[in-house]
């Protein structure tokens, strides 16, 4: 018998056993194991019903993706999944933790399923860029009606037991597992229950084949968000087949589908991102078996749009909160806006109604920095000037407890500097969150110079228990993310100075897939901020001057790069925002061209390339694949693409330092010229996705990925 799988008697009911932990992911071995499991179940005189379950913190959380592309390795799945559907004894799937992909389709294929109250199930593979490819995009429907399916498959969200059981995708929430599931399978043979095979049973797709719209209609909810994106709707067209085929054509189709898409670029950058995010969880120079310290209550000083919003993350995760202002006017409008924020959110069926009086009640909101005493990590969410921050750091030692982690959430300062202003430099580290801190999913987490590694580990483990990716970065102007992002932002004004105009860029950045263009952007940020930073540094930008200087700030203001209708926040363009160009241009005696949409992406996209290869040289990132990971949760970066590291490798290193040389000469900008790691791995043929350091010594082999 397999290592992996068991199977055990218990009276009339042969339990079948999977343990490959940590998720029991369903490799060749574990198919293996199921398989001669279920035959010698079938084969026992003695079994009248068997009940497959796993052991540890969950069922099969999914297929062995690291099995694709690669040879094939048997038993098949769809061989498992055959000999489990056909069988002549009654199999019940005993589910807790998560049945995910190929985990709930080898459970759609047991006549029955019973659930843990936590247990959640759900197709996600649309999120790898795929589509479920071992019947589940054909069973699925037949077992919770079209509209749930849609949702499950083409939108790749998985439902909790309650709504399992409503919908007819289990037949029973039980408390004890193997208990449980035993206990039902013996009703089963007490009661004599016909088994039920999905693929024979279309009741629930009935109303679906008799008017399409039902399904057309789910489809159409479930992909307006999915712009560029081929998953999403090959996995539409694959629920279509279970209404529009009969199973086994359904069946082929899909496997069509699946094994197209599983070929396809989109996918492979979406597996790509997939382990880049797990990537991004090891620290490089930290002790083996360094633990975090233990965070139980959470200080925030600055209940603003950022320190509200970090502490509503908390909050969200149950974690408590001591949300701290200067004074009691600031206070209580940072404390109404997060209440606001969980109404409406509650209001739109996103969290149950009562969770924002829950969330709420986490969080204490207090005047005065001494009221820090209590917390384990302090998050300092103030003004974003050097002399402020130091401020805060400085009475920190006075007030906060000895061990707790102090944090920054500067964006781009330098947290050497501000650790410098403690007692304690070894506790002090960055903690960037990403606006609006309670949605977007990154957190920087800048390890300075005397950063203890424990308190690295601990910003590290809070981060994901808050549902967040964190990445660590070293310390540099603008870390990660917003240095890449200065580069592409140095290019607008050019581009806008040689005859662009603001919403032919942005239509370029759109079309590649960015959520919005650089000048939708910045007038939905509003001009002013930057323009009063200007000021106090001394800098000009010719062109946002001259539209700040027209009262033109953004939305707020209804002008800005475009123009807002009243109560709209559809960027129209301005006749007037080109004719302040041409004036701009005529005073400064430069000529208008024809800029190529082809030259505005590789002049918005090549520079932040190059200053990434910098940031690798450096040591401010660990791995190309962290720098991806901040650009695709903090920028939305498209999935699709990988990352701007993982995409260059598909362009062609040698095709970007060469453009990149000719930029540089052609804009008269040495900035542009490749950096010297991009350059010899141009030269040499090489990619991104093999480079690494090893003891300080760049190393190049095959990818990790």
């Amino acid at each position: 018998m397999s290592e992996v799988v068991k199977l055990e008697r218990h009276h009339e009911v042969g339990i079948v056993t999977v343990n490959s932990p940590p998720v029991n992911a369903l490799s060749a071995v574990v198919r293996g194991g199921i398989l001669e499991c279920i035959k010698a179940a079938i084969a026992d005189p003695a079994i009248k019903g068997i009940v497959l379950t796993c052991a540890g913190r969950t069922f099969i959380a999914g297929a062995d993706i690291t099995e694709f592309g690669k040879p094939p390795k048997p038993p098949a799945v769809k061989d498992v999944l055959s000999e489990i559907e056909n069988s002549p004894k009654a199999i019940v799937a005993a589910i807790h933790g998560s049945a995910l992909g190929g985990g709930l389709e080898l459970a759609l294929v047991c006549h029955f399923r019973v659930a843990t109250k936590d247990a959640k199930l759900g197709l996600p593979e649309v999120k790898l860029g795929l589509l479920p490819g071992a019947g589940g995009t054909q069973r699925l429907p037949r077992a919770v009606g079209p509209e749930l399916a849609v949702k499950m498959i083409v939108g790749g969200e998985p439902i909790g037991a309650a709504e399992a059981l409503k919908s007819g995708l289990i037949d029973e929430v039980i408390e004890q597992l193997t208990a449980g599931g035993e206990a039902f399978a013996s009703k089963v043979l007490a009661e004599k229950r016909p088994l039920r095979r999905l693929r024979d049973d279309d009741s629930k797709i009935a109303a679906a084949k008799a008017d399409r719209s039902i399904f057309t209609n789910a489809v159409a909810a479930m992909t307006k968000k999915s712009r560029g994106m081929e998953a999403p709707f090959a996995a539409a067209d694959a629920v279509g087949y279970a209404i529009d085929l009969p199973f086994d054509e359904g069946l082929k189709k899909e496997r069509e589908g699946f094994l197209k898409l599983v070929a396809s670029d989109q996918s492979k950058a979406q597996r790509y991102a997939f382990f880049a995010e797990r990537e991004a969880n090891k620290i490089a120079g930290v002790p083996e078996g360094t633990k975090p310290r233990p965070v139980n209550r959470v200080a925030i000083l600055g209940a603003g749009t950022m320190g509200g919003g970090i502490a509503m993350s908390f909050a969200n995760a149950g974690i408590p909160v001591t949300l701290i202002e200067t004074g009691e006017e600031q206070l209580k409008r940072g404390m109404g806006i997060m209440q606001k924020n969980w109404e409406a959110t509650a209001a739109r069926g996103g969290i149950p109604a009562d969770a924002p009086a829950k969330r709420m009640a986490l969080i204490n909101g207090v005047v005065g920095i001494e009221n820090i005493g209590d917390a384990d990590l302090v998050i300092e969410a103030v003004f974003e000037t050097m002399a402020v921050k130091k401020e805060v750091f400085g009475k920190l030692d006075q007030y906060a407890k000895r061990g707790a982690v102090l944090a920054s959430n500067t964006s781009l300062l330098n947290i050497d500097e501000i650790a410098k202003a403690t007692k304690r430099p070894q506790d002090v580290l960055g903690m960037h969150f990403f606006s609006p801190a309670n949605v977007m999913k990154l957190c920087e987490i800048v390890r300075a110079e005397k950063t203890a590694p424990d308190a690295l580990v601990t910003a590290v483990s809070i981060v994901r228990r808050i549902a967040k990716v964190p990445v660590v970065v070293g310390v540099c102007h603008g870390f990660v993310g917003n240095r890449m992002l200065a580069r592409r932002s140095k290019q607008l004004e050019k581009l806008l100075l040689e005859g662009a105009l603001p919403q032919q860029i942005d239509a370029v950045v759109t079309k590649f897939g960015m959520p919005m263009g650089p000048f939708a952007m910045s007038d939905l940020a509003g001009l002013d901020v930057s323009w009063l930073s200007r000021k106090d540094r001394g800098v000009k930008s010719e062109i946002a001057d001259a539209l700040c200087e027209a009262g033109r700030f953004g939305q707020k203001t209804g002008r800005g790069y475009y123009k807002y209708e009243a109560g709209s926040r559809a960027p129209l363009p301005d006749p007037e925002v080109e004719k302040l160009i041409d004036e701009t241009l005529l005073r400064l005696g430069r000529k208008k061209r024809v800029v190529s949409d082809e030259e505005i992406l590789e002049r918005m996209m090549y520079p932040m390339i190059n200053e990434g290869a910098k940031i690798l040289e450096e040591g401010i990132a660990a791995r190309p694949s962290d720098i991806d990971v901040v650009w695709l949760y903090g920028y939305g970066w498209p999935i699709y693409r990988g990352g701007p590291m993982y995409w260059a490798d598909s362009v062609g290193l040698k095709h970007i330092a060469d453009r990149l040389v000719f930029y540089a000469k052609e804009t008269n900008d040495p900035n542009l010229e490749p950096a010297p790691l991009l350059e010899k791995l141009a030269a040499e043929g090489k990619t991104f996705a093999g480079w690494r350091v090893e003891n300080g010594v760049m190393m190049h082999s095959s990818s990790m990925f």
